[in-house]
């Protein structure tokens, strides 16, 4: 029987999870056709969580895919790869991802907190004005990096900054190939992105937080439900 050579392929990644302490979904981005439908892909996420949430290993083969894995508080993060994959490439993927996230959750600056404590540094001008499209652009675009904030990579924070994640997921790994494996490098172009999103493409959570907390002596013109 003559051995099978495969030819090298740039498409490590078949897919990146994260699962919260029963299993249960946060994050899933899948590279391939394995699990065409979302039944698959969530059977394939609890008998992946099943088999590794109780086990000190790092390394899983499950069925005929490999597996690398960590846990942080009360998450689980999984990369996977073909059962032939080099298992050093897929945990680079990992820990960029763990570490891109770690740095981003556990700064100590809070930029959307100075500019509500302290909005005179935040204006060009000393006294209270109302925040328009083009002079609010540059102060709503901080809650890009709202998530810099936290300290902990945990469900809570990565609930509350799902954006940031998905930002640092599409730096690392585009469409199963592997882009970056240096963390601080993931952090850096993930801030740049967030700074060149224009003021139309805010997402609504972004202008939501500013409505919860306004500085004082500026007034939003928009309305928000309640």
């Amino acid at each position: 029987m003559e051995a099978l050579i495969l030819e090298p392929s740039l498409y490590t990644v078949k897919a990146i999870l994260i699962l919260d302490n029963d299993g249960d979904r946060l994050f899933a981005k899948y590279y391939d056709d394995t699990y065409p439908s979302v039944k698959e892909q969530k059977a394939f996420e609890k008998n992946i969580f099943n088999k590794t949430h109780r086990t000190d290993s790092e390394i899983a083969l499950l069925e005929g895919l490999t597996v690398v894995y960590k846990s942080s508080i009360d998450l689980y993060f999984y990369v996977i790869g073909s059962s032939y994959e080099n298992e050093l490439m897929l945990m680079a993927v990992l820990n960029c991802l763990f570490d891109s996230l770690s740095q981003m959750l556990s700064s100590q600056v809070n930029p959307v907190q100075t500019a509500i404590r302290h909005p005179e540094q935040n204006s060009r001008r000393s006294q209270p004005h109302k925040i328009s499209r083009a002079n609010g652009s540059d102060f709503l675009r901080k809650g890009m990096i709202y998530f810099l904030a936290r300290k902990n990579v945990e469900k809570r924070a990565l609930l509350e900054n799902m954006e940031g994640l998905f930002l640092a997921v599409d730096e690392i790994v585009d469409g199963g190939v592997i882009l970056e494996s240096d963390p601080q490098q993931v952090v850096h172009r993930v801030a740049l992105r967030g700074e060149d999103v224009p003021l139309t493409e805010q997402t609504v959570s972004q202008v939501y937080l500013f409505s919860l907390h306004p500085p004082s002596g500026f007034e939003f013109f928009w309305n928000f439900p309640n």
